[in-house]
């Protein structure tokens, strides 16, 4: 059986084989005990976020996107949505057909009602009519490369309160600066930086969170990173969380301009956006 320290006391142990994180005999191998202990670390930082959106009105929309087999949106469910009284909602938004058929079938055979899940993509998502107007919290855990970016342009559209962004293979912005690296060589040595392929692809996935937290921060959010696990349990490893706040916005957005003008990124302005 698995552990006890590995699975909640409130946990359902159905959704839990559903999800194939525990066999039909109730067992965790090493892969799904790590799945399971990334997503339930999640939980944790999300929920005070849920408990402070309950305390201004009891009904939350959470929307995550890139959900795939909507591992974080049915653990949410079961553990903070399912025991209240509330029209709370999940939307998981994924453009794999197959895997939306899935998680609409397993959350109706679990009675999970307040979960639907749709076939879109992250920017198609922005202009779809089948989503509410506002949303509470946008969610993207390893939404691969432009998809984050787009789930940050989705949930300023729809004036979230909180974002929580698990970034994952950021290339874009590495790929330009591959471009430019030769014209880049000769005006600066911090481009040493970002010479040798290793360190343009290191390098360019750190200023692509960088940017993102500036552009989050032009938004008027108060944001935070950290760690979602140990190293050990995950390479994809950075947790952004951002809060509405509706602080100062010139000195961040003067500071991301100024960092891609700094490093031949200017012809990314249109991505990392200071206002809607």
């Amino acid at each position: 059986m698995a552990e006890k320290h590995d699975i909640k006391p409130e946990q359902s142990i159905e959704l839990l084989k559903e999800l194939h994180i525990l066999t039909r005999d109730g067992k965790l191998n090493q892969d799904s005990r790590r799945k399971l202990k990334q997503v339930n670390h999640l939980f944790q930082f999300i929920e005070p976020l849920l408990k402070q959106i309950q305390q201004d009105h009891p009904d939350i929309t959470l929307v995550d996107h890139g959900a795939g087999k909507s591992y974080l949106g049915f653990i949410l469910y079961d553990l903070f949505f399912k025991a209240s009284n509330s029209d709370s909602r999940i939307i998981g938004i994924e453009t794999r057909d197959e895997l939306v058929n899935k998680s609409s079938a397993l959350a109706q055979r679990l009675g999970f009602r307040g979960m639907s899940f749709l076939n879109l993509s992250v920017a198609e998502a922005t202009k779809s009519d089948a989503l509410p107007a506002n949303a509470d919290i946008v969610t993207a855990l390893h939404a691969c490369d432009t998809a984050t970016d787009d789930a940050i342009r989705f949930a300023l559209e729809k004036e979230a309160r909180f974002i929580v962004l698990v970034p994952c293979c950021q290339a874009e912005v590495a790929s330009v600066l591959r471009k430019n690296k030769g014209r880049a060589l000769a005006s600066s040595s911090l481009t040493e930086i970002w010479r040798h392929p290793l360190h343009t692809r290191e390098f360019g996935s750190m200023v692509t969170n960088v940017l993102r937290c500036l552009q989050l921060e032009a938004h008027g959010y108060q944001v935070n990173v950290t760690e979602l696990v140990g190293w050990e349990h995950s390479m994809k490893n950075e947790l952004i969380i951002a809060e509405r706040k509706d602080l100062p916005r010139r000195r961040p957005a003067e500071r991301l301009n100024e960092l891609l003008h700094s490093l031949g990124l200017e012809e990314m302005s249109g991505r990392f956006f200071t206002s809607l």
